[in-house]
């Protein structure tokens, strides 16, 4: 594995640091989102094939939701900037032939971007990139840490659409071993080799073994990232329109913290509530309809669900009010008191959560963290908040991931040394509201009006 020299490790903590400050980012113009930059004709993901069925999984986690106005995924994503891309290795047994792909979430369709090599494992893996204009444009200073959560939560989309079965997901998998196996450029070389074009920052990987066979034991990226890029994307005018300072920062941060790390492969599953249709009508609720706080036996179930979905990752409580508020873990009572204002005010202002039914958070992410543990941490905090909103959307419970999160030193808070448990991310929960009293019967020898 390789080590970053001090200088850059300081940077990231100085740009941690000023993510979870309270400086507010400064404001640009809106960018809008850009043309699919793949111009090969793209092929339906249902193919001829058989095996594993792509336009199933890519259907129900990374398509364009019909009738949605534009929105790509149903769930968190980034302020609704769409950051995430998804490039298909496939090769023997999918429902599309074998070779590279860019898929086209608001097309459905499979752009082919050269031929498989040889020895490509059964099943499919895809890697998922970020591309960062947009969201900095948005968020500015505060923007890399949300484009980690963000592809963390595109990675729990992919893997429930999948489970249950063999499936892996790798958070940790090296950048540029990522990047030569999507057919991507070096991030030294992605200026030079493709101008004009904005560059896809590569971060996690989700590994679709063919069903009915044991998983091999070679690593899944090593046949793809020998081969060369057959196609380049299209030349974009205006990718770079965003603060210049602030988006080469995050590129260079989500650069290097992806850089020398070691490759692991962990299983997915997915909650047995979980269904098909529970993918397809999940939605992120809006602030007004979170404030009815969800059974305690459901909030229960979440948790564990957010607990367990990344062992990983880091740790997550929940903060309830009523007649026992508390900071809740799956082992018991964390501290007692109201915590949702609290956290309200840390999530960059936003005071309806202090009424929220519930709020999970995922805290941990010291300040000094290296640069492994900080993308790891933000990247498993996403998936394991994906993997949790849809379990709730199976109990029938509302919820809303929260991003921003700043000044939120929840360890400093509950009495010990500050600086080493922060709150990465958030999921408000919210049960049912309760339906409405039936009218009471009319009194006798009173006529009853509408």
């Amino acid at each position: 594995m390789t080590h970053a020299p001090p200088a850059a490790s300081g940077l990231l903590s100085r740009a941690l640091a000023d993510a979870r400050s309270p400086r507010v980012p400064r404001t640009v113009p809106y960018l809008p989102e850009r043309a699919f930059p793949w111009g090969e004709p793209g092929l339906h993901p249902a193919g001829a094939g058989g095996g594993v069925d792509l336009d199933r999984v890519l259907r129900l986690s990374l398509a364009a939701p019909r009738n949605t106005s534009g929105r790509l995924r149903p769930v968190a994503s980034a302020g609704g900037l769409h950051p995430v891309r998804a490039h298909l290795l496939v090769g023997p047994g999918c429902s599309l032939p074998p070779g590279r792909y860019a898929y086209d979430p608001c097309a459905h369709r499979a752009h082919p971007r050269g031929h498989a090599p040889a020895d490509a494992p059964p099943g499919a893996v895809v890697v998922l990139t970020v591309t960062a204009a947009r969201t900095v444009a948005h968020y500015g200073h505060r923007a890399w840490p949300l484009l980690l959560l963000d592809a963390g939560h595109a990675a729990a989309a992919l893997a429930l659409a999948v489970a249950p079965g063999d499936v892996r997901v790798s958070l940790d998998a090296d950048g540029e071993e990522l990047a030569a196996a999507a057919g991507l450029p070096r991030a030294a070389d992605r200026q030079t080799r493709w101008p004009g074009v904005e560059p896809e920052l590569p971060l996690a990987a989700v590994w679709l073994p063919t069903a009915g066979e044991s998983v091999p034991a070679t690593a899944p990226l090593t046949a793809w990232a020998v081969l060369p890029c057959a196609v380049h994307p299209l030349p974009q005018p205006g990718a770079d329109n965003a603060p210049p300072r602030e988006l080469a920062a995050a590129r260079h941060l989500l650069a290097y913290m992806a850089a020398g790390s070691d490759c692991t492969w962990h299983p997915a599953a997915r909650p047995a509530p979980v269904t098909d249709e529970t993918l397809r009508t999940r939605r992120s609720a809006p602030p007004s309809d979170l404030a009815h706080p969800p059974a305690p036996d459901l909030l229960a179930r979440v948790l564990a669900t957010a607990e367990g979905a990344r062992p990983d990752g880091p740790a997550w409580a929940a903060a309830v009010g009523g007649d026992a508020p508390g900071l809740l873990t799956t082992a018991g009572l964390l501290a007692s008191g109201d915590a949702r204002p609290t956290l309200a005010h840390w999530a960059a202002g936003q005071r309806w959560i202090g009424t929220a039914g519930a709020v999970l958070a995922a805290h941990g992410c010291p300040a000094d963290a290296p640069p492994s543990l900080i993308r790891r941490s933000h990247l498993a905090a996403g998936y394991a908040a994906g993997v949790a909103q849809a379990h709730a959307t199976a109990l029938g419970l509302r919820s809303r991931p929260i991003g921003s999160w700043l000044q939120a030193d929840l360890g400093a808070a509950l009495g010990d040394a500050p600086g080493h448990d922060w709150i990465v991310h958030g999921l408000v929960l919210a049960g049912p509201a309760d339906p409405p009293l039936p009218a009471p019967p009319p009194l006798p020898g009173k006529e009853e009006r509408p």
